[in-house]
């Protein structure tokens, strides 16, 4: 059996590449595997970070405590309606924006502008701005009870709290996929619209025959990103609740339930375990998506 070798040129090649790449590759052991590492190792173990640092080894502990963890099944309760309900909302909203913007409406370069707005404001500042609309005075309830409809305080009831957060990030993301289905709606043919027409589709049709099984690759992007987004919601909530996840948990998610054991708690190990778990939801999802949509190559 022959032997692979390399010459004295393409060894000095093969260094000089890993040189050039040093700096990424440290970059990513130091700051992305190693982290992995180090939370997967904190998982099974009982960790103490404040004065005496010690870890003693718990095998599974930290796992089997979420089963009995009424705070971590609310939260993933939450964390599961809050994606259920966005992600397909978002989506949908970004395909009817963008189907909009590309069927040649008037001023549709200044409604791509100012679709786009909420997208480029900071999620802090975003949440400051929503959280004065939903005073009970603010914008939004006095525009309900303009039109008659009940109104609500947004931020400290528990059964809307929630809802609330949806509302900000779907206005707030929706802008995001809207610009990538423009971009996609704006390569497909006009000659299969043409066909189309030729054989009597309606504007409707030609939309759910046409346009959608073209974009199915696009939708399912938006999807998996969507997913991945929304299950590490954190930062609207931490600010909307002041890192309580009130008002009676109901705004509670499994990153802001991490925060809190991981630094509140000081249970570290605890929170770690958390943070694989959520992990593994994540991937989960994400593989199913994939397995339902296998068609990944746009026309």
């Amino acid at each position: 059996m022959a032997k692979w070798k390399l010459s004295k040129s393409q060894l000095r090649e093969t260094g000089q590449g890993y040189l050039f790449m040093s700096p990424a590759i440290l970059t990513i052991v130091v700051f992305l595997i190693g982290p992995i590492l180090f939370a997967l190792f904190l998982a099974f173990n009982r960790v103490n970070l404040l004065g005496d640092v010690s870890f003693e080894f718990v095998w599974f502990d930290n796992f089997t405590r979420m089963a009995n963890d009424e705070r971590a099944l609310i939260a993933l309760k939450n964390t599961a309606f809050y994606v259920g309900i966005v992600v397909p909302v978002q989506t949908i909203l970004a395909l009817v924006l963008a189907s909009s913007l590309n069927a040649g409406m008037k001023g549709e370069k200044w409604f791509r502008v100012i679709y786009f707005l909420p997208t480029l404001t900071s999620s802090a500042v975003l949440v400051m701005i929503f959280m004065w609309m939903y005073r009970p005075d603010g914008l939004i309830n006095t525009l309900l009870s303009g039109v008659g409809l009940p109104t609500y305080n947004w931020v400290n009831d528990p059964s809307v709290a929630l809802i609330s957060i949806m509302i900000m990030n779907i206005w707030a993301t929706a802008p995001f996929f809207m610009v990538i289905y423009l971009a996609a709606l704006q390569d497909i043919p006009d000659s299969l619209y043409e066909a189309a027409e030729l054989d009597g589709a309606s504007g409707v049709q030609k939309f759910w025959h046409v346009t959608v099984p073209l974009l199915r690759p696009v939708t399912a992007f938006a999807v998996i990103m969507g997913i991945i987004g929304t299950f590490q919601l954190f930062d609207q909530s931490y600010m909307f609740s002041g890192g309580s996840g009130g008002p009676n948990n109901s705004t509670l998610t499994v990153v802001l339930l991490i925060y809190q054991y991981a630094f509140s708690n000081n249970q570290m190990g605890y929170a770690a375990a958390l943070a694989v778990a959520l992990a593994l939801i994540i991937l989960t999802a994400t593989l199913i998506q994939r397995k339902l949509q296998k068609d990944e190559q746009v026309y």
